[in-house]
């Protein structure tokens, strides 16, 4: 006895444009008839498939930080503390001013743009961040060639700051060189080199 029809389309691919449109409107933006018309399924698909809305939008979550925000995670492994900081920040510049992707941040758009119905989706996002956060800190305790005075916890929230910022300015419009010139400047300022 066969276990039903076979699925008609590819998870993954679906999974991917589930992404986009998450990414476009934010995850209280997004409605169902939304998810099903971008992915080419229907409701009972979805749900077969995927779950809920809820928990869709989560497997999503996991797709973003290893696919197009997967940089972050990259840069962790660059030689020195300078090389980490530019290449997040080089990287928010890509992730966030894609000529394919939505401007923005996935994960910056869901924090701040959800209601008190998504707040579960919220903590979601807000403990990933802190997650990443934590790891950058990390990497910042093992630098030794920072300077002594330098607190690591500090260090990495800054940096977020700035990745953060990078992803709310690509949002309301601001173009890859303006980001590059602030991403240069951020990085001028924080090792001290020459303009």
């Amino acid at each position: 006895m066969s276990g039903g029809r076979p699925r008609a389309f590819d998870p993954e691919t679906v999974l991917d444009r589930a992404l986009e449109v998450f990414w476009r409107q934010g995850y209280e933006g997004t409605s169902l008839s939304d998810l099903t018309a971008a992915m080419g399924i229907n409701r009972p698909s979805l749900y077969a498939a995927f779950g809920n809305k809820e928990q869709l939008f989560r497997k999503v979550l996991d797709r973003y930080f290893t696919s197009p925000g997967a940089f972050a995670a990259e840069a962790l492994e660059a030689p020195t503390a300078q090389t980490v900081i530019q290449r997040l920040l080089l990287g928010a510049i890509e992730l966030t001013t894609g000529p394919h992707t939505p401007h923005g941040c996935l994960s910056v758009n869901s924090v701040h743009a959800c209601g008190p119905d998504s707040e579960p989706i919220r903590q979601e996002v807000i403990a990933r961040r802190m997650a990443g956060e934590a790891a950058l800190r990390h990497r910042f305790e093992q630098a030794a060639e920072l300077p002594a005075d330098t607190d690591p916890r500090v260090l990495a929230r800054l940096v977020c700051t700035i990745t953060d910022g990078i992803a709310v300015q690509a949002a309301s419009g601001c173009t890859r060189d303006q980001l590059h010139q602030v991403a240069d400047m951020a990085l001028r300022t924080l090792f001290q080199l020459p303009s």
